[in-house]
């Protein structure tokens, strides 16, 4: 029974969380996991020149970024370096392939043995992604001028299997925060990383205070601030629409018709986080094959190639927003085809008021996910680009990115709202109205 209380409903509910002996187990052990992860990333791989590497990374904005979201582990050169990236790009591949490959598809289709099949070839797919990342990444570092000792092959091989290894490992602690913990552990891991460098985001910003650019410090906060606003009403935006059973049961040998109504939303953001990542990972393309190429003696095409794929650049940021369109149009587009709600709803007899069944029902979503999504697509290219337009306004870069803040923003918020179904489904009162 619910408890009458005079405190917050928010400190009433943190209260509530610790007298769950299951609940406050879970959530133990993804703090005990998320530890875990922070020891990992100090775990530095050898032979590396760890003063030039951060001197690269505060002077190349886009691995400044992705270190970012990997907490460090890039700075520190560490065993995760590659983090759960390249996992999240073979997921990624796989629900893009899922509908155009009959055989994916009928494993989509058998519940959760198929999904756990599914997973299986995820992982197996894993492996070599994250391989040609760490290749990458050594040959990036090499033409940079970073130091990588010994440069035997041998040895080049033993760290790459290391980095492959590191990134296995991480998506096994984020499946184990997935069964025994609280949230999508792979979620997790990430916002884990997003959080950790958060000290230094602080530093920088009393460090460009310091330096005479106060003005510009308040503004940056100020839009920060304003943008978690936007994005919290952006993630849970979504569109009812209303939709109405009828069923006939049978009682005393007579039949009787029932109805009842619902509705289905709509989100607004239905692909997530998913296009970001994918617009990221396919502009790190062009960069990543200039340094197999490119010469820190004599600049040659592939040097200009490699500048101007960097994240502070017009061209950067303008295919970055084209692209972040482009991949919510088509993954919204993807995912809602695989959903087949009119279908789900004739079988199971309901109807959207004044709109026949079948192909009509068909066109009507269709028309309605178009229309919303194109709306949440323009938003989220304009946030993730908004980094770069504040700087230019603003004249500092706190490298507080707000594809950073977005992950962020919606991890804590779907753990919230696991932890609301917890306590809701004990009689406690959670955290949201």
């Amino acid at each position: 029974m619910q408890r009458k209380t005079t405190r917050p409903r928010l400190v009433q509910a943190m209260m509530d969380i610790w007298t769950l002996p299951d609940l406050r187990r879970k959530i133990l052990f993804t703090i005990g996991m998320l530890v875990v992860f922070r020891f990992v990333t100090h775990v530095p791989l050898p032979g590396v020149d760890i003063e030039a590497l951060r001197a690269l990374f505060e002077q190349t904005p886009l691995i400044g970024m992705l270190d970012l979201f990997s907490g460090g582990a890039m700075t520190n050169f560490s065993v995760a370096v590659l983090g759960v990236y390249p996992y999240i790009t073979a997921s990624i591949v796989m629900q893009l392939l899922a509908p155009v490959i009959p055989s994916l598809q009928a494993l989509s289709q058998e519940g959760e043995l198929g999904q756990q099949k599914i997973n299986r070839i995820t992982h197996l797919i894993t492996i070599p992604l994250a391989a040609l990342q760490g290749f990458a990444m050594i040959a990036l570092l090499r033409s940079q001028g970073v130091t990588i000792e010994p440069l035997g092959s041998l040895a080049m091989v033993s760290i790459v299997i290391t980095m492959v290894a590191g990134t296995m490992f991480l998506v096994w602690l984020g499946e184990l925060i997935t069964e025994r913990g609280v949230g999508n552990g792979i979620s997790i891991i990430i916002f884990g990383g997003i959080v950790a460098s958060i000290p230094e985001i602080v530093a920088r910003g009393v460090i460009a205070a310091v330096a005479g650019q106060p003005g510009g410090l308040i503004a940056y906060i100020i839009l920060t601030l304003a943008l978690v606003v936007l994005i919290v009403i952006f993630v849970e935006a979504h569109r009812r629409i209303p939709v109405q059973y009828a069923r006939s049961t049978f009682r005393g040998g007579r039949m009787y018709r029932q109805s009842g109504s619902t509705y289905i939303p709509l989100r607004v953001n239905t692909a997530g986080m998913i296009p970001l990542i994918f617009a990221i990972a396919l502009l790190q393309l062009p960069g990543t094959i200039a340094t197999y190429f490119m010469s820190s003696e004599t600049p040659n095409f592939w040097n200009t190639i490699y500048n101007l794929f960097q994240s502070d650049t017009a061209l950067y940021n303008g295919l970055y927003f084209a692209l972040v369109i482009g991949f919510t149009l088509f993954y919204t587009t993807v995912v809602f085809e695989q959903m087949n709600l009119p279908q789900t709803l004739q079988q199971q007899s309901g109807f959207i008021p004044g709109v026949r069944p079948g192909k009509a029902t068909a066109d009507y979503l269709n028309g309605i996910i178009r229309h919303i999504t194109f709306g949440g697509a323009f938003f989220l290219a304009a946030v993730a680009i908004l980094p770069f337009i504040a700087q230019e306004i603003t004249g500092v870069d706190l490298v507080i990115r707000s594809t950073a803040l977005l992950i962020a923003v919606g991890v804590a918020l779907d753990t919230m709202k696991q932890l609301e179904a917890q306590l809701t489904m004990r009689r406690y009162e959670g955290f949201l109205k």
